[in-house]
């Protein structure tokens, strides 16, 4: 962070801190009571007269932060003046914003508290690096470097590999039909899923060099029980898990649904249909922009005011777009491009696992569908020749004109009234 200014900032920047000189140290001696403790590190930040100051504890491999060390470090800040604690770790809170330590609220009154996981970091470094650019070369060295070595399985930063003990029981009891609301471990499950739902908005984002988010409203962004509330309803419901993500440019989110039911993932992106022309030529269309899409995806053509649309595989429509069409009075609203792919059932990271299946799920359809999808834009307005315009030949040409209007050039002299 202090070698690397431009990966200095990004990292520091959404905590509040100033542009300036970026000072680090590691294992600074700190008393607190009777107690000698080491913090892993300092961040300090100095702009003219201000500084900014934030202690640093850091977990790798499966390593957890705890309560009361974190609660200490607060108390250090407090007592010094500083600005904030950052904990590093591979734990990945279920929302932005959230810490995955319940810590006690009345320590954070003087002193903010921020969360960074592993994975989050390297992707800042490559988005970095790849992407925004490094403008020294040195620079630009060391932080490759830094990127080999997180990407490296030793180094401790690990991907998200576990959906944790409560994902077999819980499976199951949906797959039985007997998950209730409070029963133990389905807002674990729920709050597993949306860390995975993040982890892989970094992952594409790393891919694409773009800051990809998951869709959350406002309600689930102020109270993330409401979020894992509604998880579980949906669990209990239909047996289903559903997020939507967000990727800069793409025609809309990329909305997900983990069925544990019938052991599949669909993902789906809805395209606004061209608001002129035929519903078939509606189609054609949406079918030009996939041409070079799997046979299997499905497409759907809604109209308005309709709960259901009409559903026929790419493969069939390519033959016969008039299959998309239902009545042909009604106008095509939009499109919903959807693909199948089957969910794996273990709580690991690994071949068969849930979370491989759903990282290939969203990688797969954005390849697949998003990328190719561009919103309709209508045509500007042209100006007509005089050729264009289609005489009927039977009609004597002393009644008819192709100017673009027939009162077009001078009008004769009106007569003298006798």
């Amino acid at each position: 962070m202090s070698s690397v200014k431009e990966f200095g900032r990004t990292l520091t920047s959404p905590l509040g801190a100033p542009t300036g000189h970026l000072e680090t140290y590691i294992e600074v001696p700190f008393d607190l009571g009777d107690r000698r403790l080491f913090p892993d590190g300092l961040i300090r930040i100095k702009r003219g007269a201000k500084t900014w100051t934030a202690l640093v504890e850091v977990k790798t491999g499966t390593n957890l932060l705890a309560t009361e060390q974190l609660e200490n470090y607060l108390d250090i800040a407090r007592e010094h003046g500083f600005d904030a604690l950052l904990t590093i770790s591979n734990e990945i809170p279920a929302s932005v914003g959230t810490h995955p330590t319940v810590i006690d609220k009345r320590k954070l009154r003087k002193v903010a508290l921020f969360h960074l996981s592993w994975s989050e970091i390297l992707t800042h470094a490559v988005m970095q690096k790849e992407f925004r650019g490094v403008a020294d070369p040195d620079q630009a060295w060391i932080l490759g470097e830094l990127i080999r070595y997180l990407e490296h399985p030793r180094s401790g930063a690990l991907s998200f590999d576990d959906m944790g003990a409560n994902w077999v029981p819980v499976r199951e009891s949906v797959t039985a039909g007997t998950l209730r609301q409070n029963d133990k471990g389905a807002a674990d499950v729920a709050g597993r899923f949306d860390a995975l739902i993040r982890f892989a908005c970094l992952k594409l984002g790393r891919q694409l060099g773009a800051e990809v988010t998951p869709v959350l409203t406002r309600q689930e962004i102020s109270d993330p029980a409401a979020r894992t509330s509604a998880l579980v309803a949906s669990l209990v419901a239909t047996g289903s898990l559903r997020a939507s993500i967000r990727i800069p440019n793409a025609v809309g989110p990329l909305e997900i649904e983990a069925n544990l039911r019938s052991n599949r993932i669909t993902c789906h992106f809805d395209l606004d249909a061209p608001n002129e022309g035929k519903p078939t030529t509606r189609v054609n269309w949406a079918l030009r922009q996939l041409k070079d899409a799997p046979e299997t995806v499905r497409l759907e053509a809604f109209v308005a005011r309709a709960r259901e649309g009409k559903a026929e595989l790419l493969r069939d429509v390519r033959d016969t777009p008039a299959k998309l069409v239902g009545d042909s009075v009604k106008e095509i609203k939009y499109f919903r491009i959807a693909q199948s792919h089957p969910l794996g059932a273990k709580r690991a990271a690994g071949r068969g696992a849930f979370i491989d299946s759903m990282l290939d799920a969203v990688d797969t359809t954005y390849a697949d569908i998003g990328q190719r999808l561009k919103a309709w834009t209508a045509a500007p307005p042209r100006l007509r020749s005089v050729e264009e315009v289609e005489i009927d030949p039977e009609i004597p040409a002393s009644l008819v004109s192709n100017a673009l209007s027939s009162q077009d050039g001078d009008s004769p002299e009106p007569k003298d009234a006798d």
